[in-house]
């Protein structure tokens, strides 16, 4: 450490001058590139921490056996909709009417197939 203590202004001063020199190239503007692209980068780890955070769902969580009919059918409709839209829009139509859709262990085995 140096010999002489600094006195507390100085100290204070030190610190509030922690900035780029006015005469620095860029000045104003460089400041600015800098904390913009701080903040996108900032903005990236976070997208990145994000993404290996999240989960995906599983294709197969149509094989749960504590799902009722109704959840199961739902789920198979979603991969069906994946894998053959056409398919799907065919039997969309019936899906709204009560009592319509598919037979559960049809589109089980429809849905096997197009695996």
């Amino acid at each position: 450490m140096s010999e002489t203590a600094l006195s507390e202004a100085a100290m204070l001063t030190s610190l509030r001058d922690i900035r780029l020199p006015v005469e620095a190239p860029g000045g104003l503007l460089a400041e600015l590139v800098l904390t913009a692209g701080m903040a996108a980068l900032a903005a990236v780890c976070v997208v990145a921490v994000l993404r290996l955070l999240s989960t995906k769902r599983s294709e197969a969580q149509s094989d749960r056996p504590d799902w009722s009919d109704d959840r199961r059918r739902i789920a198979l409709l979603h991969l069906l909709r994946k894998q053959d839209a056409k398919r799907y829009a065919a039997l969309k139509g019936d899906l709204y009417r009560p009592g319509g859709g598919p037979d559960l262990a049809e589109l089980e085995e429809e849905v096997a197939r197009r695996v």
